[in-house]
C-alpha cells in the first residue's frame, strides 16, 4: 500500500481512475476507508508500478487518546483484510518477499487468535499453563516487530 502522506501519483494514472476511485464500494454499499490502500490497488491493475522510497518522511495526524486510535487502527485492520481479499491476482506478479508479507498480515491474527484460543482450551481442560502455545505466541510477536 501507498500510505497516503507519502503517495505521489502522475496527474495522468489519477485522472485515469478518478471515476473508479469515487465510486468505491463494498457489498453494495459506498465505501470510503481504506483509501490509500484502494488507489494502490486501483493503481497496479491498471498496470501502473509503485515504488518504495524508504527516505521519504511525512507528516501526519495522530490520535492522541486511546479509543481514537484503536477505532483508526481497527479502521485499517479492516480496510487491510477487505482489500487484500479483492487483490488476490495482483499476488502472483508481486515480489516473492512481498507477496509473502502480504500473506502473514493476513495469516498473522488469525493464526494468533488460534493460538490463544487452544491456549485457553487447554488451561481449562487440563489446568495446565501451555507453555507451548505461550512461546508460538511470544515467537510469533517478535518476528512481526
Amino acid at each position: 500500500c501507498c500510505c497516503g502522506p507519502c503517495a505521489m501519483y502522475r496527474r495522468t494514472a489519477l485522472t485515469m481512475l478518478l471515476d473508479q476511485y469515487e465510486t468505491q464500494m463494498f457489498r453494495g454499499k459506498r465505501s470510503d476507508f481504506g483509501e490509500d490502500r484502494h488507489l494502490t490497488i486501483l493503481m497496479l491493475k491498471a498496470g501502473f508500478r509503485t515504488e518504495y522510497v524508504p527516505t521519504a518522511i511525512a507528516a501526519t495526524v495522530v490520535p492522541n487518546k486511546l479509543r481514537p486510535y484503536l477505532r483508526q487502527q481497527l479502521r485499517w485492520a479492516r480496510s487491510t483484510f477487505r482489500d487484500t481479499l479483492l487483490a488476490m491476482n495482483l499476488l502472483p506478479g508481486l515480489d516473492r518477499f512481498l507477496t509473502l508479507d502480504v500473506i502473514g498480515q493476513n495469516l498473522g491474527p488469525l493464526l494468533l487468535a488460534l493460538s490463544v484460543l487452544t491456549g485457553l482450551a487447554q488451561f481449562a481442560l487440563t489446568g495446565t499453563v501451555p507453555w507451548g502455545t505461550c512461546l508460538m505466541i511470544a515467537s510469533m510477536t517478535m518476528i512481526r516487530c
